[in-house]
C-alpha cells in the first residue's frame, strides 16, 4: 500500500480531462474516450484506478479533470479514489499547467513535499497489473532515494510513428537508466532505426517523483509556469480566482516544460504490457481476434474474405465482404468507415463537424 516505505507516502494522480477525438464517433464531448468501455465492461478510467489497488491506498488516489466531466468522473471513480478526490482544472491547458495546479491542490489536501506522486494518463490499457505495480513500486523507492523523476519506458516491439521515444543513457542501478534524451514522434525509417538499435523506449507519459523535486524542476526549467505557483496555491479553493490565474500559465506539455530539459530524469523499462489507446486501430492489440478481425462490440457478424478489420457496432449485426484493414464504427447517429492506416485522420472529421454539425461531437 502507501506504506511501501516508512519515509514517504505514495499517491497517484490520474489525468482524465482529455477529449479523445480519434475515438470519434464513440468519444464525444458528452462522453470522452476515458469513460468508454472498450476492452471490458469497465471504462478505461475505472481500469486505470483499479490498477492501483493494493499498491496505493484509496485515500491517496486522485483524478484531475475538467468541470464539464464532473458527473462522468464521479460515476467512473466511485469507491476508487479519496473522498473529494476529484481535482478540477479550470480549462484544458496541456499537461504542464495541469500537473502544477494539481500539486498545489494536493498539498492543500495534506500531501507533504517529501511524498511520492505517480502521474499517469487515464486511457491506457495495461493487462498485467502485477507487473505494473512492481515497476511503480521500484520507481517510487528509486525516486525517493535518488531525489529524481522516474519515467516509465516501454520496450518497442515495432517501429511506431505515433509515439515519442526515450533514448536510454547509462545504467545507473538495477533497472534504472539515465535518460540521454527525449525524441519527438519519428518518421517510419527513423522509428525503424530506433527499434533496431535497442537503445530506445516508447514514452508512456507516466512519471513517478517526489513532489519537492517536481516543484524544483518547474522552478528551474519552466519559470514562466512556476512564477504563478504561489497564486495557484492561494486561489486553490476559489474557482473564479483559480481560473483567472490558470489562464495566465503557458500551455505546454510536461515533456516540453520539464522532462526534455531536466538533468534529474531516469527511465525504468516497464515489466508489463502497455497500449496507448490513441485511436481505433490500437484495439487490435488488446482484443482477441474473431475470424481474423477485431470484433470489439456487435450483435453478431459475418465475414467473407475479410480480415484485419476493427469493428465496433453495439447491438448491430455486421457483415463485411471482400474488405481488409478497415475500421468500421456504427452507433445511433453515425457510421464511420476508414482504412486502418488512416486511423489518426479521424480527428479531422471532428474538426469538420465543429462548424457543420456540432451536435455530433
Amino acid at each position: 500500500m502507501s506504506g511501501i516505505s516508512k519515509d514517504f507516502n505514495f499517491y497517484s494522480l490520474v489525468m482524465a480531462g482529455g477529449k479523445g477525438t480519434r475515438f470519434w464517433p464513440e468519444s464525444t464531448a458528452q462522453k470522452p474516450k476515458q469513460y468508454l468501455s472498450l476492452i471490458s465492461s469497465k471504462s478505461l478510467l475505472e481500469e486505470t484506478l483499479e490498477r492501483f489497488e493494493a499498491l496505493i491506498a484509496k485515500n491517496n488516489r486522485f483524478v484531475v479533470t475538467v468541470k464539464e466531466q464532473e458527473l462522468l468522473c464521479q460515476a467512473n471513480s466511485k469507491g476508487l479514489i479519496a473522498q473529494e478526490g476529484i481535482l478540477f482544472e479550470p480549462s484544458g491547458r496541456n499537461t504542464g499547467p495541469c500537473i502544477l495546479m494539481s500539486i498545489a491542490a494536493l498539498l492543500a489536501r495534506g500531501l507533504s513535499e517529501n511524498d511520492i506522486l505517480a502521474i499517469v494518463p487515464s486511457d491506457h490499457v495495461i493487462l498485467n497489473r502485477k507487473g505494473f505495480q512492481e515497476t511503480l513500486k521500484k520507481a517510487a523507492l528509486f525516486s525517493h532515494q535518488n531525489q529524481n523523476i522516474v519515467t516509465i519506458g516501454i520496450t518497442p516491439h515495432f517501429p511506431h510513428t505515433g509515439f515519442g521515444y526515450i533514448e536510454k543513457g547509462e545504467l545507473i542501478q538495477g533497472e534504472a537508466f539515465n535518460v540521454s534524451r527525449f525524441k519527438e514522434k519519428p518518421h517510419f525509417e527513423l522509428a525503424k532505426e530506433y527499434v533496431s538499435s535497442g537503445k530506445y523506449l516508447w514514452n508512456a507519459g507516466m512519471f513517478v517523483a517526489p513532489v519537492k523535486v517536481l516543484l524544483e524542476e518547474f522552478k528551474l526549467h519552466a519559470p514562466l509556469m512556476y512564477v504563478h505557483y504561489n497564486e495557484l496555491k492561494n486561489s486553490i479553493n476559489d474557482p473564479n480566482k483559480l481560473k483567472e490565474v490558470y489562464e495566465k500559465i503557458p500551455s505546454d506539455s510536461i515533456d516540453y516544460a520539464i522532462m526534455e530539459k531536466s538533468q534529474r530524469v531516469s527511465v525504468f523499462p516497464a515489466t508489463f504490457d502497455w497500449n496507448d489507446m490513441g485511436s481505433w486501430d490500437a484495439l487490435s492489440a488488446v482484443v482477441t481476434e474473431t475470424h481474423g478481425n477485431t470484433l470489439v462490440k456487435s450483435d453478431g457478424a459475418f465475414f467473407l474474405n475479410s480480415a484485419n478489420n476493427v469493428v465496433y457496432a453495439p447491438d448491430r449485426f455486421v457483415s463485411l465482404i471482400n474488405m481488409d484493414n478497415h475500421i468500421v464504427v456504427a452507433n445511433d447517429k453515425v457510421v464511420l468507415v476508414a482504412p486502418v492506416k488512416d486511423a489518426q485522420e479521424i480527428k479531422k472529421v471532428v474538426e469538420h463537424l465543429k462548424n457543420t454539425k456540432p451536435e455530433l461531437i
